[in-house]
């Protein structure tokens, strides 16, 4: 059999890293509003990725992955997970297949997302979840020397065709999917403990979403960063939204 090491080369290393660590912070709030909502069954991740999610998810749900990557879906499947190759705005199931259809961080990267909500409606029994979507334009950076990394990560995001303030959109997309959904957001502020363990990974993400004017800026940037961090002064908090429709 095949193991997840080969497939690792083929995809971008930092990406993946983001999504573990991503799910890594967020799996206990996920699981908390499985349980508050009742939702259990057949599901469908639709963009999943190298299967983080499922693997986060897998003790409460009977997961299927989809994703458009091939060498993604070929990391689920090396790792044991049930994936598919498919398109999310033309899902390849008939009506109904699933008892809940959900995706996280995948609509921000959609040009068209109330069409892959729409989809994720017609295919699922029950539920349709969004389990997060981030908003970079409402993301706090303290001291004040580096809040303007925040106009840096929005333009960076765009200029690889995403919408850095997707979360704050979700009720609009959902209603205009035909979905009504009860938004909310994950709590997450880190204490400075967690902010110094994850200062590494993080100033990774920054530096390779931001559109950094100069080396010179960044460096300068960087220096701050890690001086507020170790200083423990540091305060950092990126909204992640979530969106709960369900079928009547």
């Amino acid at each position: 059999m095949q193991t997840a090491d080969r497939y690792i080369v083929a995809l971008d290393k930092e990406l993946v890293n983001q999504l573990r660590r991503q799910s890594l912070w967020l799996r206990d709030s996920w699981l908390w509003l499985l349980r508050e909502k009742g939702i259990s069954g057949s599901a469908l991740d639709l963009g999943c990725g190298p299967g983080l999610v499922m693997e986060a998810l897998g003790g409460r749900l009977d997961i299927t992955g989809l994703d458009s990557d091939p060498d993604m879906v070929a990391m689920c499947r090396a790792k044991g997970l049930t994936a598919v190759e498919g398109i999310a705005g033309s899902l390849p199931f008939g009506d109904s297949s699933f008892d809940v259809v959900y995706c996280s961080f995948l609509l921000l990267w959609v040009k068209e997302p109330a069409q892959v909500v729409r989809e994720m409606a017609r295919v699922s029994r029950r539920f349709v979840v969004c389990l997060a979507e981030p908003d970079y334009g409402a993301r706090i950076n303290h001291p004040a020397q580096v809040e303007r990394l925040n106009d840096m990560l929005c333009e960076g995001i765009r200029a690889k065709g995403g919408d850095p303030q997707v979360g704050r959109k979700l009720r609009t997309v959902f209603k205009r999917a035909g979905v009504e959904a009860q938004i909310g957001a994950h709590a997450g502020v880190w204490d400075v403990e967690t902010m110094r363990r994850e200062m590494e990974g993080e100033w990774r993400f920054i530096e390779g979403t931001a559109a950094f004017g100069s080396d010179a800026e960044r460096l300068e940037l960087k220096r701050i960063w890690e001086e507020s961090v170790e200083q423990g002064e540091m305060l950092l908090y990126n909204p992640f939204f979530y969106a709960v429709g369900e079928k009547r």
